[in-house]
């Protein structure tokens, strides 16, 4: 599934239409830059000549919020995104052992519960009675905590609570600790860059807490070639960044497809797990209780003092923010340090604080199938701010920069699921969900691509079957993909 061509010399695609409208044209490329725009017919003929039948053409999409590795893995875990319930979660566990389901390393591990409208509390002792010889670890929707029984407890040596529930920092350390993908098949990673490829993708912001130097590195060399990628650091990891001299914006890979990032920040939960950082009290919480508003997974003068070693270091920052008081704090710190990146999530955010992400020139990186996934969480646990969670459209009319990516395992990685829920704020058979905070399609667009069709601009590049904008909203959703090409060499044609 690797792709090793070399960057193609020179290709001409006759009659494709651009994305923003306009007469048909053809796109020359020549050494992995656009070369000409021009008339339909009206570019002589350069390299091989590829007939679009008037296709609709627009830039190569990026996913700007990836963890690869988990997106690799949850393949391999038990299924668990279609149970609504702490009973549901326990018979998909019985059946997989009924049925010899695969351990990995011994574990049977199960992604995807989601737990914050459970009638019934997750509990440690009804894993175990599901379940009481085999370590059995199950990975929250927003990987933000798992169910665990006593035998994994044990495993990992880990001391759990009666809910059996590991959350927050302690969780994920232990999460990537595992050794899952150790066991995955050789091919494993480029079969899912090859899929994400034939759904327009040239490009991923990676946020997986491991060495991304080393690993995307080895990847690219070994043949890996169908994804550019920015990596991200981590804080344990930042000092030996410093030491080895990454600067945001290096290459760091022998083909040229791999770019240091940012260094990322945790400073709270998630809204599935009640652990985002708010200003409020979460429903049913005790407001005297220490966690009754969420979680300061990271405190603030920590956050201040990383953000500031790396801006020495000339490295940029990503900061995860998902409540409104982790937001206010994220946005404070970086104003005081006169700092601008990249705030992720950004789920539910104080009306006073929307301009000020345009005027510190901050990005706010959204996911817009979160929005779909967690209405109803959302809801209940932040009722009557609803009008300000996952408000996409009140970031863009303050003028805030906006990037959309998956969050993927969480969503699927596929844009144009995030442009459809962007922009039309509903799926299946219920309403749009606050419609005054859709986008328009032409935003959306510009907040998933990093180049354009224009001379001089990479040859990363998207053809459609259908013109989005004619799309409705499951149109847009399933866009059928024709080609993607990367730095003109194609990474999915079904033309």
């Amino acid at each position: 599934m690797s792709d090793t061509q070399p960057l193609r010399d020179s290709l001409t695609l006759r009659d494709v239409r651009a994305y923003d409208g306009g007469d048909p044209v053809d796109v020359v490329v020549r050494d992995g830059l656009i070369a000409a725009v021009e008339p339909a017919g009206g570019a002589p003929a350069t390299g091989e000549v590829v007939d679009a039948e008037g296709r609709w053409i627009g830039p190569g999409l990026w996913d700007a919020h990836v963890h690869f590795t988990q997106h690799v893995i949850r393949r391999r875990r038990l299924d668990l995104t279609e149970t609504r319930s702490a009973d549901d979660v326990l018979d998909v566990v019985r059946r997989a052992r009924a049925d010899a389901a695969p351990l990995s390393d011994g574990v049977l591990m199960g992604y995807g519960f989601r737990d914050g409208l459970w009638p019934v509390p997750a509990t440690l002792d009804a894993l175990d009675d599901a379940e009481r010889d085999v370590p059995v670890v199950l990975v929250s929707g927003d990987l933000h905590c798992g169910w665990m029984n006593r035998a994994a407890a044990r495993r990992f040596g880990v001391e759990l609570d009666s809910s059996g529930l590991l959350r927050e920092g302690p969780w994920i350390s232990l999460l990537h600790s595992f050794d899952e993908a150790s066991h995955l098949p050789a091919d494993a990673y480029a079969e899912a860059a090859a899929a994400a490829a034939a759904r327009g993708v040239v490009g991923i912001v990676e946020y997986e807490n491991t060495d991304n130097v080393s690993e995307w590195s080895q990847r690219t060399a070994s043949g890996l070639r169908s994804l550019r990628t920015d990596i991200a650091v981590w804080p344990d990891r930042l000092d030996a960044a410093i030491a080895d001299g990454y600067r945001t914006g290096d290459v760091v890979d022998e083909a040229g497809l791999v770019t240091f990032g940012r260094l990322k920040v945790v400073v709270d939960g998630s809204l599935n797990t009640r652990t985002a950082w708010c200003w409020d009290p979460y429903p049913g919480m005790d407001p005297g209780h220490p966690h009754a508003c969420g979680l300061e997974s990271v405190p603030v003068p920590e956050l201040r003092r990383l953000l500031d070693r790396a801006r020495g270091a000339g490295i940029d920052a990503a900061v995860h923010a998902i409540g409104d008081r982790a937001n206010t704090e994220v946005l404070d710190t970086f104003e005081d340090l006169g700092m601008r990146g990249v705030i992720e999530h950004a789920q539910l955010v104080r009306d006073d604080d929307f301009d000020r992400f345009a005027r510190l020139g901050l990005i706010a990186s959204v996911q817009p199938e979160h929005a779909m996934d967690d209405r109803d969480v959302a809801d209940h646990h932040w009722a009557g701010r609803t009008g300000r969670a996952f408000a996409f459209g009140s970031l863009h009319r303050s003028g805030a920069a906006l990037r959309l990516g998956s969050d993927a395992p969480v969503a699927p990685l596929d844009p144009w699921i995030s442009l459809s829920a962007a922009t039309a704020r509903s799926r299946g058979d219920r309403e749009a969900w606050h419609p005054e905070q859709r986008l328009p399609l032409d935003v959306a667009l510009a907040a998933s691509v990093r180049s354009s069709l224009s001379v001089g601009q990479p040859a990363d590049l998207v053809l459609t079957d259908r013109d989005p904008y004619a799309c409705d909203r499951d149109g847009l959703r399933g866009m059928p993909v024709a080609a993607t090409l990367l730095g003109g060499r194609f990474t999915h044609r079904a033309l």
